[in-house]
């Protein structure tokens, strides 16, 4: 399961200077709004130190990143849902993304307009939150006829129909849908409208380089994460060895895209584990708390259908025992069943039947 991410933003943020940097994917990165006119996609592996450990140990023929995907639309202004600008023309492009990612501007460039004429982070925030609001309306507003004539044809559809209202209501008093106490039952009833708010919401501040190890004022009750577009602009122009001697001159221990797949991971409840041989060593990223059946599924619906046990051994065991062979011998290698709970790390090995 690749995790999409919608990346949003205000123009002249930075958004597609990130963008480009974080895919060293080309892209139009100008001064000016709108400058981003066509949705920018862009599938980037997922740094993790604990796959390059994997390979030294197995040396396998390939090595395979969990990934992310990046979804980068033209700049929101205020209006936007009504027509203002780009930005709405492309908001559908990420309603069915796992998260949206909104750039905040606290970088200080003169060089650089700010669409409303001054830095200000909060003020940003809430033109976006609004203008998701007000997509969000729109597409129930659209939805109700629909959903009020399958109501009265069938009876499983009106929980969809009084949920859908009840969402409606929240979003008109200027709540985004997920701050709205849904039950899991009522989140399920309506996923298939994809509301823009429904989905977790991750900020980056795009800072001047010597705001990257600052504290940073919370945003929406959480800390953004502090990224320098220009900083890993600079990075993506450098080779694997260049950049960590730049991140070290700067203190740094990672880079912005690490940080922010970290806060993804997190914020969305995922984790990885890997298979690893002489074949390939490969992360795979699955929910927190899934089971090992489920784990197998991720790879291919065969092995969680026939699915039999799981050869495990933790990251930690399988590198300090030489991989899966040290592993076997000392008694690390672990027989886990259909119902054990797979942990971060784990590297695994599937037996299943079909």
């Amino acid at each position: 399961m690749a995790l999409s991410i919608g990346i949003v933003g205000l123009p002249n943020v930075g958004k597609s200077t990130l963008f480009t940097a974080l895919t060293n994917k080309s892209g139009l990165a100008a001064n000016y709004p709108f400058a981003t006119i066509e949705p920018n996609v862009g599938v980037v592996p997922v740094p993790d130190a604990r796959l390059d450990a994997l390979a030294e140990i197995d040396r396998p023929a390939k090595i395979v990143p969990a990934t992310v995907e990046f979804v980068d639309i033209a700049g929101l202004v205020a209006g936007a849902s009504q027509g203002e600008g780009l930005g709405n023309q492309f908001l559908a492009n990420i309603r069915e993304t796992d998260a949206i990612c909104e750039v905040v501007r606290f970088f200080g460039d003169p060089d650089v307009v700010h669409v409303a004429g001054k830095v200000d982070p909060a003020s940003d925030v809430e033109t976006i939150k609004t203008e998701l609001i007000l997509a969000d309306i729109a597409t129930l507003e659209k939805a109700l006829p629909r959903l009020e004539k399958d109501a009265k044809r069938d009876k499983a559809a009106v929980a969809k129909l009084e949920c859908a209202r009840k969402v409606l209501e929240g979003l008109n008093e200027g709540h985004r849908a997920r701050t709205l106490d849904l039950s899991e039952e009522e989140q399920e009833a309506i996923y298939d409208l994809h509301l823009l708010t429904m989905k977790p919401m991750l900020y980056i501040a795009n800072v001047d380089e010597d705001q990257l190890t600052a504290d940073l004022p919370e945003i929406d009750g959480c800390a953004p994460v502090p990224i320098s577009a220009q900083v890993e602009a600079d990075l993506a122009e450098l080779s694997p060895e260049e950049a960590a001697e730049y991140l070290a001159a700067m203190g740094l221990e990672e880079s912005g895209l690490a940080r922010l797949v970290r806060e993804a991971y997190h914020l969305l409840g995922l984790q990885s584990y890997f298979t690893s041989g002489e074949t390939e060593s490969r992360a795979w990223t699955i929910p927190i708390g899934a089971k090992a059946p489920q784990a197998a599924g991720v790879i291919h619906t065969d092995f969680e259908r026939g699915f039999i046990k799981a050869e495990t051994a933790s990251f930690e065991d399988y590198v300090a025992n030489g991989g899966e062979k040290g592993c076997r011998e000392t008694g690390k290698l672990r027989q886990e069943g259909k119902e054990y709970v797979v942990q971060d790390g784990d590297v695994m090995h599937f037996k299943f039947n079909v």
